[in-house]
């Protein structure tokens, strides 16, 4: 019983130290991976989910002891108590008289005494006489003093004149030499170089004018008949397709429409075929020969080729291109829209989903989508988001509600404002991305279908995906985007 009870305790600790090193071990790719009867699903790429906020714990710092110099310097030694006191002067006798300075010398002989008033007598008298010729002496000799300095303050100011003269004429010098040779210089290398430049540009321009000119002869042969179109457009027109079925043009092809009259009209192609017509096409991709990784005016303002001849003499074939968002935004604003998105694999196999009410708000509103009522057997990408995922990850796949993103205008979910984190950078072109996509139209076109992330760009599903049909490793040979005004059908019909 004891064995067991030690083999119990074992085991658990072995499940738990299993366990935690599972957590740590936990990467990002593990968050966004789903497994449903034995099949991996990892639909988004690299892009993590965020997993509540990081803890920060300060890490403490003690900073070493201060080192350097003091402020003080060491105290001064107090003066000894009680030491030697300064011998005191022996006080002297005042001298003159007849006696010694000092009375150990004795006394001085009369004869001393008179010797003494006979040497003050002298000094008195030689002193009064010598006293204004020093006098006279010490007056001239400081007036030649006084003269001498003069004349050295002079000779140093002279001096120093001459110093500043010779370095201003020793740098006047020097830069006269400098612009001699810069003169030279210019006029020997500088000039012929230019004037060579300047032939060489003047010769370009004179060939290009000829060349203009030979042009400008050609298209005057050219047009001596009248001009033919290869693809003519035709008369009719309406405010969008819709409004040209009605009016008899029930043929699909490029026609004008003017939705306002206060705007210039503009080429779309309708088609009036499926589902009884009244189509404007507003995307559409068949062969990847046009660049869908564009920027947001670009995207605003619609690129591509509308439609071309296929030898039929009218436009019936509609080319790759993107209306535009500005005129998609005219166009759903003006009443209830329904959108009918298409799309064909590399096999042949079509499907569709459609979506009864579609808008696209003005770009005030970074051109907001709202989209709801889906049918169709494509699968709900816009509205539910990928089937394939669960709970956080297939959320961030939704369409609906999301702003447009192009690669330098980033509006979509995936941490804003990020430049590292743009769904539209990765992902090859310009959609209502959330964090990122579950339907992605306007991605890089693969001729085949099938292709794995080593191929991509940036590691992530950037084809021309739509996850609830084929899955986000597979790129659809064909998509397009229609739209046409919604008619509610009559219940007594």
């Amino acid at each position: 019983m004891r064995t067991m009870r030690t083999m119990r305790t074992l085991l658990c600790l072995c499940l738990c130290v299993s366990a935690a090193w599972a957590q740590g071990n936990l990467d990002y790719d593990e968050y966004d991976t789903v497994r449903e009867k034995g099949v991996v699903v990892n639909a988004r790429g690299h892009r993590p989910v965020t997993r509540g906020g990081d803890t920060y714990t300060r890490q403490r710092y003690a900073p070493p002891p201060i080192s350097g110099g003091g402020r003080y310097r060491g105290r001064p030694t107090p003066a000894p108590v009680g030491g030697q006191q300064q011998q005191e002067k022996e006080k002297q006798p005042e001298g003159g008289g007849c006696t010694h300075a000092a009375e150990e010398m004795g006394v001085l002989c009369p004869t001393g005494c008179e010797l003494k008033t006979m040497l003050l007598k002298q000094e008195r008298n030689s002193i009064n006489e010598l006293k204004p010729q020093v006098d006279d002496l010490a007056r001239s000799s400081n007036t030649i003093y006084d003269y001498v300095n003069s004349i050295s303050s002079s000779l140093r100011e002279r001096q120093r004149v001459f110093t500043d003269n010779n370095r201003v004429v020793s740098q006047f010098t020097d830069s006269v030499e400098d612009q001699h040779d810069y003169i030279k210089k210019t006029v020997d290398t500088v000039f012929p170089s230019s004037i060579r430049v300047l032939q060489g540009v003047l010769d370009r321009i004179r060939v290009k004018i000829q060349k203009l000119e030979k042009a400008i002869q050609g298209q005057r042969e050219e047009c001596k008949e009248p001009c033919k179109t290869t693809c003519p457009i035709p008369v009719v027109s309406g405010k969008e397709c819709e409004d040209i079925f009605r009016r008899g043009g029930k043929d699909s092809q490029m026609y004008f429409i003017q939705p306002d009259a206060f705007l210039p009209p503009y080429k779309v192609f309708c088609d009036q075929t499926t589902q009884n017509g009244g189509w404007v096409v507003l995307q559409n991709r068949l062969d990847g020969s046009v660049d869908f990784g564009r920027r947001w005016d670009e995207y605003r303002r619609g690129f591509g080729n509308t439609a071309f001849d296929v030898g039929k003499g009218h436009c019936e074939t509609p080319g790759e291109h993107w209306l535009g968002n500005d005129r998609m935004s005219q166009l759903t604003k003006m009443g209830p829209t329904e959108v009918l998105i298409e799309m064909e694999d590399w096999t042949g196999a079509k499907v569709f989903a459609q979506y009864r009410q579609f808008t696209v708000m003005a770009e005030t509103a970074n051109y907001l989508l709202a989209v709801n009522g889906y049918s169709g057997n494509a699968g709900n990408c816009l509205l539910d988001g990928s089937s394939e995922l669960f709970g956080e990850n297939r959320t961030m796949t939704i369409h609906n509600s999301m702003m447009f993103s192009t690669y330098d205008r980033d509006n979509d979910n995936w941490i804003p404002g990020d430049p590292s984190k743009q769904c539209a950078r990765e992902d090859g072109g310009g959609w209502w991305y959330n964090r990122c996509h579950s339907a992605n139209p306007n991605g890089r076109y693969y001729i085949g279908g099938a292709y794995t992330r080593h191929m991509a760009k940036h590691g992530t599903d950037d084809g021309l995906v739509w996850m609830n049909w084929k899955g986000s490793w597979y790129s659809l040979k064909a998509m397009s985007m229609k739209i046409r005004p919604y008619i509610a059908p009559n219940p007594h019909a």
